[in-house]
């Protein structure tokens, strides 16, 4: 109507929001231009380069891991690798396997692995002396005998493979009850060692393999604990005998430790004839423990290899002498125990060391 006011318009949106959406479409607009994707020129190296390192950093980050830190290869990963890899091999047939049926691919993926965790773990092995071992070639290693169970022996071989320099696998001669055990003797032939008689021996040292001699048996294996570290007779010598023949050098070894792992206080004779066993151990936890009684004792081990006795001197008749067998024999036995009275002087503590 004519003379009144107008009435004034009020806008629902304000200009400030279209000054925003203005503002945002010129940011990407500018945004745009910058990155390297819609440059007019193709980006330099320089450019990619830094947008690699700015993402590599953000994941980085993102994880907890600094950009700078060194990646180092997944432990999980390297070992399905080696998991892989040997049942590669196995399938391949690409390993070897020798006269006695020594597996040395199947001994280094398996059976080394697993004495590793008791040789640094369980026993804590010291090993000494490993220089007197020889770098190549034939040499018989003489080592007193104890614990109920044959561990020193293989303690003994895990020794010599990962402290000397060549990383030699020691051929154990073993008894034959060992290879008359199902599953036990066929595991015993793969790891590289065979039964203690003297054409075995004389077999091994003669293709320069280094071997290894219990020469006390049963009766340093089940002797009580009482009488722990006095070695017992060392046979008729036949150990000596094929060093002789093969030229190869005698080293004494001395092995504090074994005679803890199982201490034996009585031995079940009866038990043992009928199960036709050499002894039938009675220990503090075995049997009235169960299955727990057969877990070694974590006892604290030495394993010294004393200097070599050589018999390259000595002609071929020397084998066939007693008095010379036996003068070594006794010289050898003499060796490994006043070792074994030294080693125990400076010993502690059974389970420390």
């Amino acid at each position: 109507m004519a003379g009144e006011p107008k009435a004034k318009v009020i806008p629902l949106h304000g200009n400030s929001s279209r000054s925003a959406a203005a503002r945002r479409n010129a940011a990407r607009a500018q945004s745009a231009r910058r990155h390297p994707s819609v440059l007019s020129d193709p980006a330099s190296a320089e450019e990619f380069a830094a947008v690699v390192r700015e993402i590599d950093e953000r994941r980085g980050n993102g994880f907890g891991a600094s950009p700078t830190d060194e990646q180092t290869p997944n432990e999980l990963a390297a070992r399905i690798a080696a998991v892989a890899e040997f049942i590669r091999t196995r399938m391949t047939g690409d390993y070897t396997v020798d006269e006695f049926g020594f597996d040395a691919h199947l001994n280094e993926a398996i059976f080394l692995p697993l004495l590793r965790v008791l040789f640094n773990n369980w026993f804590r092995v010291e090993v000494s002396g490993i220089e007197n071992l020889p770098e190549s070639g034939a040499a018989l290693v003489v080592a007193n005998h104890a614990g109920v169970l044959p561990f020193d022996g293989l303690m003994a071989s895990v020794a010599v493979h990962d402290h000397h320099p060549a990383h030699r696998n020691l051929r154990l001669l073993a008894a034959d009850l060992v290879f008359d055990l199902p599953g036990v003797g066929q595991a015993a032939r793969k790891a590289g060692h065979t039964m203690a008689c003297t054409a075995d021996a004389h077999r091994l040292l003669a293709a320069g393999e280094l071997t290894a001699v219990f020469p006390e048996g049963y009766k340093g294996l089940g002797k009580h604990f009482k009488d722990r570290y006095k070695l017992q007779r060392f046979g008729r010598g036949g150990f000596v005998s094929a060093a002789l023949r093969t030229k190869a050098p005698i080293v004494p070894c001395s092995i504090v430790g074994s005679e803890e792992i199982y201490p034996m206080i009585a031995d079940v004779k009866l038990l043992a004839r009928l199960l036709g066993l050499p002894y039938f151990p009675v220990t503090p936890l075995f049997p009235l423990a169960g299955p727990v009684g057969m877990v070694p004792l974590p006892s604290k081990w030495h394993i010294q290899f004393g200097e070599p006795i050589e018999t390259a001197d000595y002609d071929e008749s020397a084998a066939e002498d007693p008095m010379i067998t036996f003068e070594l024999t006794d010289q050898v036995r003499e060796t490994i125990q006043q070792t074994l009275y030294q080693l125990l002087a400076n010993r502690r503590n059974t389970f420390l060391g």
